[in-house]
C-alpha cells in the first residue's frame, strides 16, 4: 500500500517540478525578445514633423511676403492664420503618432493632458499672432516693449495700452507655456523609451543625418523666437542624463534617440554662435534685459534689416 502512494508522490513532484521549468522559460524568452528588436528610424514621422514645422510654422512669416497683408481686410482671416490653424491640427497628429511608436508603454492620460495643453496653447498664440502682423503693418516695432512703441504712446485713451500689454501676456507668456511645455516634455517620454542594448544599437541611417539640419535648425528659430531657453535646456540636461543612467544599465539610445539627442546639441550651438555675435547689441540688450540673453530673430529683422536703406 504504501508502494503507490509513493509513486504518486513522486510523480505529483516531477509534474510541479516540469510546469515550474515552462513557466521559467517563457519569461526567459519574453526578456531576450525584448531586446534583440532591431530600432527603425521613423523617416515618415520624422520628415513630416520637419516639413509641417517649417511651412507651417516657420512659413507663416515667410508667406506674408508672397501674400502681404493689405491684400487683405484687417477684420478678416489671412493666409498665415489658415497655416497656423493646420499646424494647430497636424501637429498634436503627429504627437500622438510618434508616441503610439514608442518602444516603451508611457502613462495614456499624461500624453493626453499634453496634447490637451499643447492645442490650448497653440490656439492662444494664434490670437496673438494674427495681431502682431496687423501691428507691423501700423509700424510696431519687436525690438521695443509694448510701452516703448510709437504707435502705442498715441493710444487714446491711454489705458488701451494696458490692453496690449495683456494681450502679449497671454501671447508671450500663457499661451507659450502651455504650449512648448507640453511640446518638449512628449518629446523626453518618447526620448526616454528610445533605448537598446550595446549589441543590437544601429547607428542613424543617411537619411536622419539628411534631416538633421534643417531639423535643428528650426529647434534654434523655435528656442530664440518663442523665448524658451530655460525650457530646452532643462530638456537637453534631462536627455543627458537619462543617456548617462541608461548607459549603467548597458542601453545606449537607438537612432530614433540619436536623432532628437544630436539636434538639441546642435542647437546649443547655434545659440552660443547667435549670442557672441549680438553679444554687444545695446539696443537689443535693453529689449531683453535680464540674465539669459537671447535675442529673437524677428526683433533682429525689424531693428537690422526690414529699415536698412537699399543701394
Amino acid at each position: 500500500m504504501q508502494q503507490p502512494t509513493t509513486v504518486r508522490k513522486r510523480q505529483k513532484a516531477a509534474l510541479q517540478l516540469q510546469l515550474a521549468f515552462l513557466a521559467s522559460d517563457r519569461h526567459a524568452s519574453k526578456d531576450t525578445d525584448t531586446p534583440v528588436k532591431k530600432p527603425q528610424f521613423h523617416l515618415d514621422l520624422w520628415c513630416f514633423f520637419t516639413i509641417q514645422n517649417w511651412v507651417l510654422d516657420f512659413g507663416r512669416s515667410i508667406i506674408m511676403i508672397l501674400f502681404p497683408l493689405q491684400w487683405f481686410p484687417l477684420n478678416k482671416l489671412i493666409v498665415g492664420d489658415y497655416f497656423h490653424i493646420a499646424y494647430n491640427v497636424i501637429t498634436p497628429f503627429l504627437l500622438l503618432k510618434l508616441i503610439d511608436r514608442s518602444p516603451k508603454t508611457l502613462p495614456v492620460s499624461a500624453v493626453y493632458l499634453c496634447i490637451i495643453a499643447f492645442v490650448m496653447g497653440a490656439s492662444i498664440n494664434l490670437v496673438g499672432d494674427s495681431m502682431n502682423h496687423r501691428l507691423l503693418l501700423s509700424g510696431y516695432q519687436l525690438h521695443l516693449s509694448v510701452r516703448e512703441n510709437p504707435i502705442m504712446k498715441n493710444l487714446n485713451p491711454p489705458s488701451l495700452v494696458d490692453s496690449f500689454e495683456l494681450l502679449y501676456y497671454y501671447d508671450e507668456h500663457v499661451g507659450r507655456c502651455l504650449w512648448y511645455i507640453p511640446f518638449f516634455l512628449i518629446l523626453f517620454l518618447y526620448f526616454s523609451g528610445c533605448f537598446t542594448v550595446l549589441k543590437v544599437e544601429k547607428r542613424m541611417p543617411q537619411s536622419a543625418w539628411l534631416l538633421l539640419a534643417p531639423s535643428s535648425l528650426y529647434y534654434w528659430y523655435l528656442v530664440t523666437e518663442r523665448q524658451i531657453f530655460i525650457l530646452f535646456i532643462f530638456t537637453f540636461f534631462a536627455m543627458t542624463a537619462t543617456v548617462m543612467h541608461q548607459k549603467r544599465k548597458g542601453l545606449v539610445p537607438d537612432c530614433n534617440g540619436l536623432f532628437l539627442l544630436y539636434s538639441f546639441s546642435i542647437v546649443l550651438i547655434l545659440l552660443t554662435v547667435w549670442v557672441s555675435c549680438l553679444w554687444n547689441d545695446k539696443i537689443l540688450r535693453k529689449k531683453y534685459p535680464g540674465v539669459i540673453y537671447i535675442p529673437e530673430p524677428w526683433a533682429v529683422y525689424t531693428l537690422h534689416i526690414r529699415d536698412k536703406p537699399r543701394l
